[in-house]
């Protein structure tokens, strides 16, 4: 399942503005939640592309969830993303980001503390079978919604949380400036439809869309690796600490099932060497196994019989 990242903010911050440059999809209209694809914007993609003369090359990418609002019913839409995103004015005469902040903040503290709520009603009356897994998860979603209505975040609670719970304040929140300090989401919007070198001549220095995933990759703690084909050079996203097998999961189920082995080398080797067969005569491609920790910049060529 690819990473996924929704974005919360504000009426009239550009939270859909910044959607559609992430996306380069129409934001889809007023009042309407957007999904999309946001690519992932990589150099050493194509790098290792053009080693094994790649007739298709595909960047990693992100699932974008855009909700219209702040309730609880629509916040509750994204509570299996990876990351938020709040988008924050920056250019309005009474813009405040860092208040704007603080009521995003509240707003997905509420949601959370009404969604331990229905579901504590729902497992209490569950509980009056008797069940004792269900009578301890009533007492544990006590204390979480204690926790809550003190006003603090979930992801300051120390106790185990229940494992279907998925709450919104335990996700990395990552602010994003619209504005002089930050990035302007506008411009961004209307040079997604433009290609890259078109798009470049109009900025002043790089992409904030670029730092925007650089902070995505940190806060989750992710990679990249590479396979890398005549067919197709493609970019994946791992977390750190993940092994071969978790790579070949993301690639697809069939492959896991069927893993064999696993051919690494990392990219520059790659590159420097200038094929696969050269890199293997200089011993810099190796034979690795489903424990194999992957790392980043890695080129796997994933063995596997179904």
């Amino acid at each position: 399942m690819a990473l996924a990242v929704g974005i919360v903010g504000l009426p009239g911050c550009g939270k859909t503005s910044l959607f559609t440059a992430l996306t380069r999809a129409d934001g889809g209209g007023f009042g309407k939640e957007n999904v999309g694809m946001a690519p992932l914007a990589d150099d050493r993609l194509e790098r290792v592309a053009a080693v094994v003369k790649a007739r298709k090359i595909t960047p990693a990418a992100v699932r974008v969830v855009d909700v219209p609002g702040t309730g609880p019913a629509l916040l509750g839409n994204l509570r299996q993303v990876d990351a938020l995103l709040a988008v924050l004015d920056g250019y309005s005469a009474a813009a405040d980001p860092a208040a704007d902040l603080e009521t995003l903040e509240l707003e997905l503290l509420v949601a959370d503390r009404d969604h331990v709520e229905r579901r504590l009603e729902r497992v209490q009356k569950q509980a009056r079978s008797g069940d004792r897994a269900l009578r301890n998860e009533v007492a544990q979603l006590e204390r979480v919604l204690q926790h809550l209505e003190g006003g603090a975040p979930l992801r300051d609670y120390r106790d185990g949380l229940p494992p279907e719970l998925e709450p919104l304040t335990t996700k990395p929140l990552l602010a994003v400036e619209n504005g002089p300090n930050g990035i302007d989401a506008k411009l961004e919007a209307e040079l997604a439809e433009l290609d890259e070198d078109e798009a470049a001549a109009f900025r002043d220095g790089e992409s904030a869309l670029g730092e925007i995933a650089q902070r995505l990759f940190a806060a989750l703690d992710l990679l990249s690796f590479f396979t890398a084909g005549e067919k197709e050079t493609r970019a994946w996203t791992l977390r750190r600490g993940k092994n071969a097998l978790d790579a070949a999961a993301a690639i697809h189920s069939d492959i896991a099932r069927g893993f064999i082995r696993c051919e690494v080398i990392q990219w520059q080797d790659l590159v420097r060497h200038g094929s696969h067969a050269e890199a293997r005569r200089h011993g810099d491609e190796r034979l690795e196994g489903k424990a194999y920790e992957v790392q980043d910049g890695d080129v796997l060529n994933i063995r596997f019989n179904v």
